[in-house]
């Protein structure tokens, strides 16, 4: 199993060398990581753990939504994303 990204991965992916933004950067960090939860529904905090694909959709995430705002509210068109999170979802939408 992975670990959620840390800030300073989030960092290295945004090219941030700067101090000045680790509270920006943490709370895109849990944001990305709930964003990330939500998607793959009935996410369990005590049960469930974070593989390398769901640890990359978070990082993914994080980097829509720290670049491209209005991006990360439409990942259903964001195919990097969607590949990651693929065969990890636990509810889907009733059509």
């Amino acid at each position: 199993m992975a670990d959620w990204p840390d800030a300073a991965e989030i960092k290295q992916v945004l090219d941030i060398t700067s101090e000045d933004w680790d509270d920006t950067i943490d709370r895109i960090r849990l944001a990305a990581i709930y964003k990330v939860q939500h998607d793959v529904g009935m996410w369990d905090e005590y049960e469930d753990e974070p593989d390398e694909s769901l640890a990359q959709a978070a990082l993914r995430m994080a980097e829509l939504i720290s670049l491209r705002p209005e991006a990360a509210s439409e990942t259903a068109t964001d195919p990097t994303y969607l590949r990651l999170l693929f065969g990890h979802r636990k509810r889907f939408a009733i059509a």
